[in-house]
């Protein structure tokens, strides 16, 4: 039985891999289990896993334990400091009453896990930039959609005033050069009207005046009215 590998030197937080490599007798009909152990400071073995011949991959707590006969694979997952010490494993055939075959021991150094100031920071500062540019870009955007809005805004307030503006009566009005202007001016004509008194027997001659006139004044538009007469 043997354990490889030799040496194993991993930062906290990832994972490492041994694999024990069993040799036994061409039989079929052979059946074996294997343990895994880990020893801390050259002290008593504590056994942290185990699997049989016709098992499957497995995940037992922190360790993941596939079956490649006659290798097995061991994955101890999210190593922490604690996780370091001395690893082997123990085959027991069950052919061979309470016979035990150990293999070599591997050392799994865990060092502490490296400092992420660095690698947080650069990341969220170039992370940032393009929530920056993207910021910028929509600021501008809105910035000349005002602008727009407001010239537009403007040009219809101006077209409005502009067509709400009456011209003059004398700006509408065609200006004809060859007619003088027309002035309006009243017509007074004058005349006398005589009125004969027809003779009345009934009134005396001495009161009767041989003569009497009446006077009135006219005044007539400026467009007289056409009549047969």
């Amino acid at each position: 039985v043997t354990f490889f590998p030799a040496t194993l030197t991993l930062p906290a937080g990832g994972s490492a891999t041994f694999f024990c490599n069993i040799s036994t007798e061409s039989d079929s009909s052979s059946e074996y289990s294997l343990n895994w152990y880990k020893e801390t400071n050259h002290t008593h073995a504590q056994k942290i896993a185990e699997i049989s011949w016709k098992t499957p991959p497995m995940m037992t707590g922190k360790y993941l334990l596939t079956n490649h006969t006659p290798a097995f694979k061991i994955k101890i997952l999210n190593l922490q400091q604690n996780d370091s010490g001395s690893y082997y494993c123990g085959l027991i055939n069950f052919f061979e009453y309470d016979k035990v075959m150990e293999s070599n021991r591997s050392h799994l150094i865990v060092t502490a896990a490296p400092e992420k100031k660095n690698a947080t920071d650069e990341p969220d500062m170039e992370e940032g930039k393009p929530l920056d540019h993207i910021k910028t870009i929509l600021l501008s955007i809105l910035l000349l959609a005002g602008a727009v809005v407001l010239l537009v805004f403007g040009y219809l307030i101006v077209m409005y005033r502009r067509g709400g503006v009456k011209k003059p009566p004398s700006e509408n009005v065609p200006v004809n050069e060859d007619k003088p202007p027309v002035v309006s001016v009243s017509t007074v004509d004058y005349g006398v009207l005589e009125f004969q008194c027809n003779p009345c027997p009934h009134i005396p001659p001495e009161i009767r005046l041989a003569d009497q006139a009446e006077y009135a004044t006219i005044v007539f538009p400026e467009k007289k009215p056409v009549t047969p007469e």
